[in-house]
């Protein structure tokens, strides 16, 4: 039986994704902080590494998916933590899975947000210390900042980091992309038009479609990068 492996797999997109990969057959190892076969903390280095080594062991080795849902919203007020998870815990387990993803041949797709082209610096100081610094660099550098000027930041250095290894990645036989969702009906959307301010915001952002997406409509694109009909697309920010 094949392998897949999601963090962020209790709800929301994460959750959705699950669902899918195991209608079609796939045993999947979840990641979150509760309600997953593996429970890992990862605003930590010590629960990004808990949960490669628990993906590693749960797998036997192989892992033919890998799918980096887990994430924070920008409704909170600690800047640095939704750093901490959405970008350090999505390169620390793309780059500790490596090895793995390489030999297996492994499809990854990574979430990232519709959010990340929104008022992001690239050229920035805090881009420069996610891309090429420290994570203690780049915690100096948000210091007390609130999570809503943190959070689109944080989902634009996830692409860049997606794009940095594609080719590197394609070569070794890992198809590797990311998705960058707008407004999705999930735990995190909800927390954020909820918030007595930030939910101002959220309201002023238009919507073609005027409606939310449902997380497993974002799912099914997911499902798609991961299919053989997508096993050209390589670096793709969708």
């Amino acid at each position: 039986m094949k392998k897949a492996v999601i963090s962020g797999s209790a709800s929301g997109i994460g959750g959705c994704v699950k669902t899918r990969l195991q209608a079609q057959g796939y045993d999947v190892i979840g990641i979150d902080l509760k309600d997953a076969d593996i429970t890992a903390d990862l605003s930590t280095s010590e629960g990004r590494q808990a949960a490669i080594d628990g993906a590693l062991e749960k797998s036997g080795g192989t892992i033919d998916i890998l799918v980096l849902a887990a994430g924070l919203g920008g409704h909170l007020d600690d800047g640095q933590l939704v750093a901490k998870v959405n970008y350090y815990g999505a390169v620390e387990l793309l780059d500790g899975l490596k090895d793995t993803l390489a030999r297996s041949k492994a499809r990854v797709t990574v979430i990232s947000s519709n959010s990340a082209q929104m008022g992001a610096d690239p050229n920035g100081d805090l881009a420069k210390a996610f891309l090429d610094g420290t994570e203690e660099e780049a915690m100096a550098l948000i210091g007390d900042n609130h999570a809503a000027l943190i959070y689109g930041m944080s989902k634009h250095a996830v692409a860049r980091a997606v794009r940095r290894r594609a080719a590197e990645w394609g070569a070794l036989g890992i198809q590797l992309n990311a998705i960058a969702p707008g407004m999705t009906e999930t735990p995190l959307f909800r927390g954020a038009a909820e918030h007595p301010t930030i939910g101002k915001s959220v309201e002023s952002i238009p919507i073609p479609q005027d409606r939310v997406a449902t997380a497993d409509e974002m799912a099914g694109v997911i499902e798609f990068m991961l299919s053989d009909a997508a096993a050209y697309m390589q670096g793709s920010i969708i």
